[in-house]
């Protein structure tokens, strides 16, 4: 997942939530899980979940597993900064996105936590060239008009794959458009290459024959952070829902590795997303679906993220991200999970 999901989304968020200011600090990495209470005591919580269309809810739901003990809130939010926003605003207990929204989240030193990661395709993360336009790889930008969407996966993987190549941004006509401008520009021919992630490289691809030059695959960490509001995490009735949660999370997401016309289907009814557009994507991943507890090896490719992000001026100064993650809800997620699929672009 990039921090914009490609489809088209209300937003749920009120306008004074996006004026919500950045706290002042977070607090160090040395939490303790709050002590669990009895499940009966979970009928008295609401959880605030941010969701992307077609993603969660319908995945919860088509697995099964929507009958929770505590009462959820599905808030509908198009990109992780929103996520984040509404998060710092005490409007959300728990969201997600990718990394890049969380790094400014560590720069500003926002009042939220990374308490797991999901593990998604990045093979739906590509670079496109034109089916007309004279590029078969990389090095071939050289001088090109080149959509992205900044501050994103696709300005990161991007970036990482001219430097590969030789190049910068300097050395391309960068152009920075949402996801749905891009696939405009791109259809006009405003665009002679384009990166960008989710559905809308699919649509590229199908409508207009573009090609895909590269993946993200081997550029991105693949790691995508689930969001909390540190309220909740300290909470112990909200800290053991949020548990259960990501418990029904990761089943669901196991169920679909296994049912994924079935999810595909509950997608497609929410999202309109012709279901075998959404079998193709699935065909082609780069791996199958996985929830993971938070470990070192995370952290660290979190910053090392942040780090490149200093090193092209996208960030105004060093971001540390080690406060922000949260390690609480490892018992939770200590059971072994099935072994991944990994699969080539």
């Amino acid at each position: 997942m990039s921090n914009t999901h490609p489809l088209n989304r209300r937003h749920l968020l009120q306008a004074s939530l996006g004026a919500a200011a950045w706290a002042a600090t977070a607090s160090a990495p040395a939490w303790a899980a709050p002590p669990a209470p009895t499940a009966a005591d979970l009928s008295k919580v609401t959880l605030r979940i941010g969701t992307y269309k077609g993603l969660w809810r319908p995945l919860i739901t088509a697995a099964g597993l929507g009958q929770t003990p505590y009462r959820i809130e599905w808030r509908e939010l198009n990109n992780g900064v929103l996520h984040i926003e509404a998060l710092n605003g005490d409007a959300l207990d728990v969201g997600s996105g990718s990394e890049i929204p969380a790094l400014f989240a560590a720069r500003q030193k926002a009042q939220v936590r990374f308490i797991a990661v999901t593990r998604e395709d990045l093979n739906n993360q590509v670079t496109l060239a034109r089916k007309d336009a004279p590029i078969q790889r990389i090095a071939d930008l050289k001088g090109k008009r080149v959509g992205y969407v900044r501050a994103t996966t696709s300005h990161y993987f991007l970036s990482k794959q001219l430097a590969e190549a030789g190049l910068g941004f300097n050395d391309i006509q960068a152009i920075n458009l949402t996801p749905a401008d891009g696939l405009s520009a791109f259809d006009r021919g405003d665009l002679d290459a384009w990166a960008i992630y989710g559905y809308n490289g699919q649509l590229a691809r199908l409508r207009y024959g573009a090609r895909v030059l590269k993946t993200g695959l081997g550029y991105l960490s693949g790691n995508f952070p689930i969001y909390a509001n540190p309220r909740a995490v300290d909470d112990p009735l909200k800290h053991a829902a949020i548990s259960d949660y990501l418990q029904r999370l990761r089943r669901a997401y196991q169920w679909a590795n296994s049912n994924y016309l079935a999810y595909a289907q509950a997608q497609s009814a929410e999202t309109r997303v012709a279901v075998g557009d959404l079998i193709e994507l699935w065909n082609n991943r780069s791996t199958d679906y996985d929830l993971r507890a938070v470990d070192d090896r995370v952290v660290a490719g979190h910053q090392a993220v942040a780090d490149t992000f200093v090193q092209l001026g996208v960030l105004d100064g060093p971001a540390q991200v080690a406060p922000l993650w949260d390690k609480s809800f490892r018992t939770a997620l200590a059971a072994p999970m099935t072994a991944q699929v990994e699969r080539a672009p």
